[in-house]
């Protein structure tokens, strides 16, 4: 059996102007000098739907009159789709700005019922709309669920789902507005009261509409679908509803544009590697050229939460120019999106992209600049191995094999995780090396004897020595000079 989640926005021509996170305003949308949608402010001050222009006006002069705008809400039905299709590529649009999803292959995904519903809504809360949900194993019923205002809109079963749909108005049926009038005159006003009717009769007044809905909604005829496809590449543009002058503020606008890219990410299999969030700033007397913040990810990419918080921690560090006035997210690199471990133990410490995460976040908080990856050179000398870079390239060279120690007899020697940029000369005492307490000689020398081809010859053992206090550390001895000088070069942890 399947299942079947409805998207329903009841207020979508007034928050296609006016999203949910802006400021409330005393806003009435008006279509052909008629009022379609009513903002909370504006219904309080005495604005109904189906009033004249006129009318409220004179009722509630404070009220702001603006014109419906079909091009606005054509493209946030684009961008709510867009962020639904992480959820199932089964997606559909439906009749009074609702969506359909099928669900039925994404419940144990996602955690169960219940926590996909939950998403859901807090996906399209975080797009700027408000939501009522159904659920039922029919698409139909799943809608009609969604459009009551009041009342359980969930059914897992067919013989529940039944029993709740005999309840619902016949207003609620799309197809039922031109029968409207002659089927309450003959005192129909439930779908069980429908349902009784002669079909013939019905059919012959030209309701065979409203009855194909009828029976797609109590699943005894079949539903078809024209499944919504995401574009082939991804770029998404949101003019904000007013001037921002801090970064903080872009927050809500940002997450609305990652979201419709994990979507968009989810539904072609994609993995995001670098991308760019362009500020749109107002034109004065000369045009400012837009800013731009591009993202660069050691680790191909698609979780929101992930995105998210890179692109929060680099506009943190962002001083405007200007103030923004629209906002554009696009796709510079992409790769394919890599197949989930299915091992049965995972590795202790969490999974490699969670380090990668954290070194993304490092970079995204502190700077590029700010965070060094180990770059080891071929060359016995430590101070000349020991080096560091800030680009991770470098960390992913390989050294050369040539240069490593492939005895499968001798040990490696211990080496301290921590060197010193600059030996530190020590002092003697009784003929031995002295470091806040006599040190004591555990382990080496350890000789090298490197560097003659360009002018830098060193002579040194190596030995590990330990202090009084129980710490070991790295000093060595130089053999070149008449008498014996000791130097402290690094600290085991």
């Amino acid at each position: 059996m399947r299942l079947w989640i409805a998207v329903h926005l009841p207020h979508l021509a007034l928050q296609a102007l006016r999203p949910r996170w802006c400021e409330p305003l005393a806003l009435a949308v008006t279509e052909r000098a008629q009022v379609v949608a009513v903002s909370a402010l504006a219904a309080a001050q005495g604005a109904r739907i189906g009033m004249r222009s006129s009318s409220v006006q004179t009722v509630a002069p404070l009220v702001i009159l603006q014109e419906r705008d079909c091009a606005r809400e054509h493209d946030a039905r684009n961008a709510l789709a867009l962020s639904l299709l992480q959820y199932t590529p089964e997606l559909a649009a439906a009749e009074e700005a609702s969506f359909l999803l099928d669900v039925t292959a994404s419940l144990s995904a996602f955690g169960g019922r219940l926590t996909l519903c939950r998403r859901v809504r807090e996906s399209v809360q975080a797009m700027g709309f408000s939501v009522q949900l159904g659920m039922a194993p029919t698409a139909q019923a799943a809608c009609l669920f969604a459009l009551q205002r009041r009342g359980l809109r969930r059914a897992l079963r067919m013989a529940s789902m039944q029993r709740r749909l005999d309840r619902l108005p016949l207003s609620l049926l799309p197809a039922a507005g031109p029968h409207a009038d002659w089927l309450t005159g003959i005192a129909c006003y439930t779908l069980a009261e429908l349902r009784r009717l002669p079909r013939t009769g019905l059919k012959r007044r030209g309701a065979a509409a409203l009855l194909e809905q009828l029976d797609r909604a109590y699943g005894s005829a079949p539903e078809l679908f024209d499944w919504i496809q995401a574009p082939d590449c991804f770029t998404a543009r949101l003019e904000l509803p007013y001037r921002i002058e801090q970064t903080d503020s872009l927050l809500f606008a940002v997450r609305r544009l990652v979201m419709q890219m994990t979507g968009w990410l989810v539904a072609q299999q994609q993995a995001v590697c670098a991308f760019a969030l362009v500020l749109e700033h107002e034109r004065a007397r000369q045009r400012i050229a837009p800013t731009a913040i591009v993202i660069t990810l050691n680790e191909p990419a698609w979780q929101e939460a992930h995105l998210l918080r890179l692109l929060k921690e680099r506009l943190g560090r962002l001083t405007l120019t200007a103030p923004v006035i629209a906002l554009r997210l696009d796709t510079q690199q992409l790769s394919a999106l890599a197949v989930p471990t299915l091992a049965l133990f995972p590795e202790p410490g969490g999974a490699p992209e969670e380090e990668q995460r954290l070194l993304e976040l490092l970079v995204a908080r502190l700077g590029p600049d700010a965070l060094h990856y180990p770059s080891p050179r071929p060359d016995h000398r430590p101070e000349v191995a020991n080096q560091w870079q800030h680009n991770q390239t470098a960390a992913r060279v390989a050294i050369p094999t040539g240069t490593r120690n492939t005895s499968t007899t001798t040990a490696p020697a211990a080496r301290p995780f921590w060197l010193l940029d600059k030996p530190v000369a020590l002092l003697l005492r009784g003929h031995h090396p002295f470091y806040g307490s006599p040190l004591r000689l555990i382990s080496g020398p350890e000789r090298i004897e490197s560097g003659w081809w360009d002018g830098a010859l060193v002579l040194r053992d190596y030995f590990v020595a330990e202090g009084e206090e129980g710490a070991c550390y790295w000093i060595y001895r130089e053999r070149d000079a008449g008498s014996a000088r000791w130097f402290l070069h690094g600290l085991f942890a």
